[in-house]
């Protein structure tokens, strides 16, 4: 039963983690890294078929074996954040409530510097090889 369970996850965080390809407030990385660890716990045959991934293998790759990030990812990483999370802060949500309003703001502040410190933490690869 914890297989099955386990397997179920790893594949909702998969599809997570293919939403957060496209929206910048769901974090692709996180979600490839908790689904690679229910695969490592449950099927070997997923979780070589995740890191065999021709899109998101290499992330997962980069990432376990502290390489880095290609620049040019970085860079596209960050310029999504800050437009959506921008986009967002500032005209997305002006019918909300003022009381709501700020703590959202100051929610989508701390995940904007958390999320753009870590990234620029990461070590970065100039080129693809």
């Amino acid at each position: 039963m914890k297989r099955r369970i386990y397997i179920v996850l790893g594949f909702v965080f998969v599809t997570l983690a293919s939403v957060g390809v496209f929206l910048p407030l769901l974090p692709t990385v996180p979600f490839l890294l908790l689904a690679a660890w229910f695969f490592a716990g449950s099927s070997e045959k997923f979780h070589k078929w995740l890191l065999n991934h021709r899109i998101f293998g290499e992330y997962i790759r980069n990432y376990k074996e502290k390489k880095g990030m290609l620049l040019r990812h970085k860079i596209q990483s960050l310029a999504l954040l800050w437009a959506g999370i921008g986009y967002t802060f500032f005209f997305a949500m002006k019918d909300l409530d003022p009381n709501k309003l700020f703590y959202i703001r100051i929610f989508l502040a701390v995940v904007l510097i958390g999320v753009t410190t870590h990234l620029l933490m990461l070590k970065t690869v100039k080129n693809d090889k």
